[in-house]
């Protein structure tokens, strides 16, 4: 018997996916690395986004830095209001307690990431690494679905 072949979700034709919402705080930090590796990671035609209940006014500084240290990009990224958020598929919230919002959905998970903002390198790192993990999660789930 052959080993399965593995799939890799962000190949292949783009189709008209389902819309995820990565949602924290202040979106700042872990919402806005979710949102980032989310577009190398999830599968083509997924429409990703991200928002904060209460926005930062930028984008923290760690996780920036932890992103161009993997090379994903940047450009784009930017604290929102969740008022800016299309109407959701998935809703991903990154641990942010009594604090995570609720919106209509047809599936929401809470992935209870520690919040490394104002941490070590090291933290940053375990945070994008545990966001990695997290989203090949999630790509099969949406590729299930």
């Amino acid at each position: 018997m052959r080993p399965a072949k593995a799939i890799d979700l962000a190949t292949g034709p783009a189709a008209d996916g389902p819309t995820v919402a990565f949602v924290c705080t202040h979106n700042a930090c872990r919402s806005q690395m979710a949102e980032a590796l989310a577009r190398r990671l999830l599968p083509r035609g997924t429409k990703i986004f991200s928002a904060g209940t209460k926005p930062a006014s930028h984008v923290d500084e760690g996780a920036l830095a932890e992103l161009a240290r993997r090379g994903v990009g940047t450009s784009g990224l930017h604290p929102k209001p969740l008022s800016q958020l299309p109407r959701v598929d998935w809703l991903v919230t990154m641990g942010c307690g009594v604090s995570c919002p609720s919106l209509p959905c047809a599936h929401q998970e809470d992935w209870g990431l520690q919040d490394p903002m104002g941490g070590s390198p090291r933290a940053y790192q375990d945070c994008a690494d545990a966001i990695v993990w997290h989203l090949r999660e999630l790509g099969e789930k949406i590729a299930r679905a």
